[in-house]
């Protein structure tokens, strides 16, 4: 008798180096391979409409890939125990493997999954994939988790070794009737109004195009990662966070690239990006021990922040949104997001801090707004970029830290490269002073808005309810 196995694919969107699919075929002669669209499952983070059409493109690109082997994607719409079920019955499976996720509302459905399957009879099985380390497994002596980066980084140094590389399969045995199956257009995850229609020259979703920018950036660009990573007008970073986000490459598939590289051409950018990495694991290891990180701060005195009132900050957000601030970077990455999917790290960190700090608009309005618009929106990443901006969360930039834009642009982008391909208004102004707000008679001149806030006025705003918080 033929024994068949599903394969859930979730965040784990190749066929190379990935435990649940060798785990299926070591124990199974054949695979049915399967997603399931389940937004009801992630509740208030549902994906929003960027890594919508980020997963469309990679969804399509892993049914090619299992074709050319023999196999498909099958495609369904609903609650994932029921949908498993019925691939079960359809297929004559009688055993399930994936992947694990660590989003706390995901932890909770999977393990539900698990014990209904197995009280159905099924074998269960799930593997570690996403992460260099399991949640649980980095932990401080007294068993609590690390709440600042550096031990944590320090203690993952000790502890790695490269799992050994495993090949995708050249062919994957059919089961002898494949399940009704949806189209992947039929999941409706590409806009309606195409306002995607620039992603396509900025990216290639999916495992081949993953690995490709994963090599290019082992051969071309980790040897200056450290030096040239900060300046946004350059080509100095990774490009890797949606292909890490989707699992189309895995994070022990990157250390193995950086390990082979050593440390010819790649030196200390090498160290530097494996820290980035780190990172990545940090923040996930966060969402996993609070669960509550992705809605409130992990400092509770920052309950009692005396943000805004939504009717006050309402035209300031979306000025901040469409990048009409006033202020040239801030602008450039909010209109480079919208253009693209994506924003540089460094100006991340600077249009985070204008939101909070100048503005005084709450983090969570700056993390819906990156959650809805980045095609590697990834809610551990989001949630502990937006509170360490903020000042809230683990291991945070004090609060009183306040990005001075002007002075980041003139830092990182001293040319004006960056601020005058997305602020294009701005073009005629030569060098740092590109950098510099307008007065109102130039910005009428030019059609590009005056500062909505004055820079240093704002500032001691911020530092004032910093103050009142602390009193």
């Amino acid at each position: 008798m033929t024994a068949t196995a599903i394969v859930w694919f979730r965040r784990d969107l190749r066929l190379a180096d990935n435990p649940a699919l060798d785990a299926a075929r070591r124990k199974h002669d054949c695979v049915v391979p399967v997603y399931i669209d389940d937004p009801e499952a992630e509740g208030d983070w549902a994906r929003g409409g960027a890594s919508r059409w980020w997963l469309h493109h990679s969804l399509l690109e892993l049914d090619r890939r299992l074709r050319d082997r023999g196999s498909r994607l099958i495609v369904a719409r609903g609650d994932s125990l029921e949908v498993l079920r019925r691939v079960s019955r359809a297929s004559g499976a009688r055993a399930v493997f994936w992947n694990r996720v660590y989003e706390p509302r995901l932890v909770e459905r999977d393990r539900s999954i698990k014990r209904s399957l197995r009280d159905d009879g099924l074998e269960v099985e799930s593997s570690q994939a996403g992460l260099l380390f399991e949640p649980w497994q980095l932990l401080k002596d007294d068993g609590s988790p690390y709440r600042v980066f550096t031990p944590f980084w320090k203690q993952m140094q000790q502890r790695w070794t490269p799992p050994a590389a495993s090949p995708e399969p050249r062919r994957l045995a059919a089961p002898k009737r494949w399940p009704a199956s949806l189209e992947i257009d039929e999941l409706h995850y590409l806009p309606r109004l195409d306002w995607a229609d620039g992603f396509s020259d900025c990216w290639a979703p999916g495992e081949a195009g993953g690995r490709r920018q994963l090599q290019s950036f082992v051969n071309e660009t980790v040897g200056t990662y450290d030096s040239r990573r900060d300046f946004p007008g350059t080509a100095g970073t990774s490009r890797l966070s949606a292909h890490l986000h989707f699992g189309e490459v895995s994070p022990a598939q990157v250390a193995r690239s950086l390990d082979e590289a050593g440390e010819l051409p790649a030196g200390k950018g090498r160290w530097s990006f494996l820290r980035e990495i780190a990172w990545r694991e940090f923040s996930a290891h966060l969402l996993f021990h609070y669960p509550h990180l992705s809605d409130a701060p992990l400092n509770p005195s920052f309950n009692e922040f005396p943000w805004r009132r939504p009717r006050d900050y309402a035209d300031d957000l979306r000025a901040w949104q469409t990048g009409r601030t006033g202020i040239p970077l801030v602008d450039a990455g909010m209109r480079e997001l919208w253009a693209t999917g994506w924003m540089h790290n460094r100006v991340r960190m600077v249009v985070a801090s204008f939101l909070t700090k100048n503005l005084l608009i709450p983090w969570q309005e700056g993390a819906r707004w990156f959650w809805d618009t980045l095609v590697d929106a990834d809610l551990a990443n989001n949630t502990q970029g937006w509170q360490w901006t903020a000042g809230c969360g683990a291991d945070a930039a004090p609060y009183f830290r306040v990005f001075n834009p002007v002075l980041q642009g003139e830092k990182f982008d001293p040319d004006g490269d960056y601020v005058r391909r997305w602020c294009p208004e701005l073009a005629a102004r030569k060098g740092r002073r590109i950098h510099q707000p307008l007065d109102e008679h130039q910005s009428k001149r030019v059609g590009y808005p005056a500062p909505r806030v004055d820079l240093k006025v704002s500032r001691q705003r911020a530092l004032d309810a910093w103050q009142r918080l602390r009193s």
